[in-house]
């Protein structure tokens, strides 16, 4: 398949999916999410495909975030359109019966450590890095932040990065649970694809059963997302999200008033 801003790639019954925008550290725009999400279905729709792997281009950044210039003029009602597609699309990677890994070669910030959440196993590179640091411009994560790194890594750390914009190194991250293994970068992907391999052995049902179960392990906690969409759009209308993403794109540090 052809995209704009991915590159699909299918070999011996497995799909590789990157984030192909290097120059701007594969950072996820509109169009971007769209692809992921025709990505995605595409996948789930192929019979010959058993798993899929994602990572991001090159060996600086698996997804360094949200592209910060697109949505820095949004209205609220944008900002919760943008939330809501973040969401349908890592909701479909989440709920998929057929196994996504999600390779995180480099930093998995903002939108690109909700990417990697929404996937069924994180494996990382030694260089890894996975952060929220959306409240650094004044405003919350939109793609299922909130409530996704409660999931993997409990409430007290998760609370403490969410407001302190604070990053996990690999090793850290392995500890808390948010991923099962880390590799040389060089390993990243035969190790995803050995996974996946491993998996395509087992009965399809089965496998598609225990995703589904785990996944019915959170259930009641589904309200919590369309919560996040409300509030991501409420941060749109305030001087502390202009401020924030001013200083963003200014390179300099945030005042911020609570206004």
């Amino acid at each position: 398949m052809e995209f704009q801003n991915l590159l699909y790639e299918v070999e011996a019954g497995i799909c590789t999916l990157t984030i192909n925008r290097p120059d701007k550290m594969n950072a996820l725009n509109q169009e971007t999410i769209s692809e992921i999400g025709q990505a995605v279905q595409a996948f789930e729709e192929d019979e010959s495909i058993k798993g899929m792997i994602i990572t991001g281009s090159g060996i600086k950044a698996f997804v360094a975030g949200a592209d910060i210039a697109e949505f820095s003029s949004f209205s609220p009602g944008q900002a919760e359109k943008m939330a809501q597609n973040g969401h349908r699309v890592f909701n479909e990677i989440e709920n998929c019966f057929k196994p996504v890994i999600a390779a995180v070669n480099g930093f998995a910030l903002g939108g690109g450590c909700e990417l990697a959440m929404s996937c069924h196993i994180r494996i990382a590179s030694e260089n890894a890095r996975f952060g929220q640091p959306e409240i650094n411009l004044g405003i919350i994560p939109g793609y299922g932040g909130t409530q996704r790194l409660v999931r993997h890594i409990g409430y007290a750390r998760a609370t403490e990065m969410l407001l302190t914009g604070d990053m996990l190194n690999a090793a850290d991250a392995k500890e808390a649970g948010l991923i099962s293994r880390i590799v040389m970068q060089e390993e990243l992907l035969n190790t995803c694809r050995e996974i996946l391999t491993k998996i395509a052995q087992k009965s399809p049902l089965a496998v598609a059963q225990i995703l589904k179960l785990v996944n019915r392990y959170y259930d009641a906690e589904q309200g919590g997302f369309e919560t996040e969409i409300s509030e991501f759009a409420d941060c749109f209308d305030t001087e502390d999200f202009k401020e924030g993403v001013s200083a963003f794109l200014e390179k300099r540090k945030a005042q911020f008033t609570g206004r």
